[in-house]
C-alpha cells in the first residue's frame, strides 16, 4: 500500500468518522487518530465533561492545538470532531496537510443513529434533530469547503464505506495498490 498523504475525516457527530476510520487505517497501512481522543487523553477527563466545566470556547482552543498537531504529524488516518471545521485555521490545516474525505449524512440518518447516545455535549438537548438540522445548515458548507470529496453516509456498511474511500482516493492518484477486500488472516 503507498499512501502519499494522510487522510482526514470529517462530517457531522455520528457520521462514522471513527468507526470508518479504523478500518479505512487497517486497509492503507496507516495509524489511525482520533482527535476527540487525543483531547481527552490531553485533558483527562471526557469532552463532554470539559465542556461542561470550561466551555466551547475553551474546548474549540484546544481542538485547534489538537488539529494542528495530528494534521502536521506522520502519515496517519485522522477522524476528527464534529466541529473541526468551525475555525479556518483548522479548515486551511486540513485541507492543506493531507485528503480530506467529509462523511456527509443526513440528519435524520443521524438522529436515528444517536438515539441514545448521551455523550455528545452539542445532542444533549430536548430535541436533538432539530439540532441536527440546525448543525448541519451550519457546518454543511463548511465540511464541503474543506473537503476533496463527500461520500454520502447513506445505508452502506462501513466495509462499503471505505471501499468507496479507497476507490476515490486511488482515482485521484493519492494512493495505489488498494486491495478491495481486507486480506486474509495470517496464521
Amino acid at each position: 500500500m503507498n499512501a502519499s498523504q494522510s487522510v482526514f475525516l470529517v462530517g457531522l457527530p455520528g457520521s462514522g468518522k471513527s468507526t470508518v476510520g479504523r478500518q479505512l487505517s487497517r486497509r492503507l497501512g496507516l495509524p489511525f487518530v482520533d482527535s476527540d481522543q487525543v483531547i481527552e487523553q490531553r485533558i483527562g477527563s471526557s469532552i463532554r465533561a470539559f465542556f461542561d466545566r470550561e466551555g466551547e470556547e475553551a474546548f474549540r482552543d484546544l481542538e485547534s492545538q489538537v488539529i494542528d498537531e495530528v494534521t502536521g504529524g506522520p502519515l496517519a488516518v485522522v477522524a476528527t470532531g464534529g466541529g473541526a471545521v468551525l475555525r479556518p485555521e483548522n479548515r486551511a490545516c486540513l485541507h492543506d496537510r493531507g485528503r480530506v474525505v467529509y462523511l456527509r449524512s443526513t440528519p435524520e440518518d443521524l438522529a436515528r443513529r444517536l438515539r441514545n447516545d448521551r455523550h455528545r455535549p452539542l445532542l444533549q438537548v430536548a430535541d436533538p434533530l432539530v439540532r441536527l438540522k440546525d448543525l448541519y445548515a451550519q457546518r454543511h458548507p463548511l465540511y464541503a469547503e474543506t473537503a476533496h470529496f463527500a461520500i454520502d453516509t447513506g445505508r452502506p456498511s462501513v466495509a462499503t464505506l471505505v471501499n468507496m474511500i479507497l476507490m476515490q482516493l486511488e482515482l485521484a492518484g493519492w494512493v495505489a495498490n488498494v486491495p478491495q477486500h481486507d486480506p486474509p488472516p495470517t496464521s
